[in-house]
């Protein structure tokens, strides 16, 4: 089946952001701050596993990640409560990866590089925005990620499909379905969105059907069914700074 049960040309993509990670430690430090090595934390792994028992009886025809050590283990922890017999195998999609990040200058706290980052976000809709000096332009990011997610819509054989990837790049594959699927107003609505640590969002495409009333792989439109659903903490109790802000606390909760 290539489309959501009851529909005619309609398919589902749960979109996770990774668990919690610590950039500021040892392995970072190891790798001279390269972020792509960064594992889940103890308390990115309860999350990750919160997830899978919230999806747990969900069947996903597909899943993918980044690829990197902090979306693999994610996806594969939200994966585990699957019967192994309806598991399927994790595909690696490098164009999720998040957007690479330049220099953040001299900062005196954690605190005031989240609030850097929430100012890059805030301003990736003018001209040539990039994240950070020197990082990437959130144009080419959003061009990178919309390729692999129309990629994806176009290929037949599936429904329903799990996906786990980054805080910048949600944000941006959100903007889009909420502009009508326009790369052109996507990076309008990237400031709206928030995404905490293995939070699931839930985005339903609807193919243009073909003549025989197949669905084709152009999108007719996206509904965004739900946005930053943390199932360790359904309602958000305690959890009052801003994704961005908990990505650099001293000590999570």
């Amino acid at each position: 089946m290539t489309v959501l049960p009851g529909t005619t040309g309609r398919r589902r993509i749960y979109l996770m952001r990774h668990g919690h990670v610590d950039y500021f430690g040892k392995e970072i430090a190891a790798a001279g701050g390269d972020t792509k090595v960064v594992p889940l934390t103890p308390l990115g792994q309860e999350q990750a596993d919160a997830a899978g028992q919230a999806l747990s009886h969900i069947r996903f025809d597909r899943a993918a990640c980044s690829g990197v050590p902090r979306t693999q283990q994610t996806a594969e922890r939200a994966l585990a409560p699957q019967p192994d017999d309806m598991k399927p195998l994790l595909e690696v999609i490098p164009g999720l990866v998040e957007i690479h990040g330049g220099r953040p200058g001299t900062f005196r706290s954690r605190a005031e590089l989240a609030a850097k980052m929430t100012y890059y976000f805030e301003a990736a809709a003018e001209d040539g925005a990039t994240m950070m000096e020197g990082g990437e332009v959130f144009r080419d990011a959003l061009d990178r990620a919309i390729d692999e997610i129309e990629r994806l819509l176009a290929e037949s054989g599936w429904h329903t499909m799990l996906i786990a990837a980054h805080e910048g790049i949600n944000r941006l594959i959100l903007g889009w379905a909420a502009t009508g699927c326009s790369r052109a107003s996507a990076l309008t609505a990237v400031r709206s969105f928030e995404q905490d640590p293995a939070c699931i969002n839930v985005i339903d495409f609807d193919m243009v059907p073909m003549e025989d009333g197949t669905p084709g792989s152009g999108i007719e439109r996206a509904i965004i069914k739900s946005v930053n659903v943390t199932p360790y903490n359904y309602f958000k109790h305690g959890m009052n700074m801003t994704s961005l802000e908990s990505i650099f606390a001293e000590n999570p909760s």
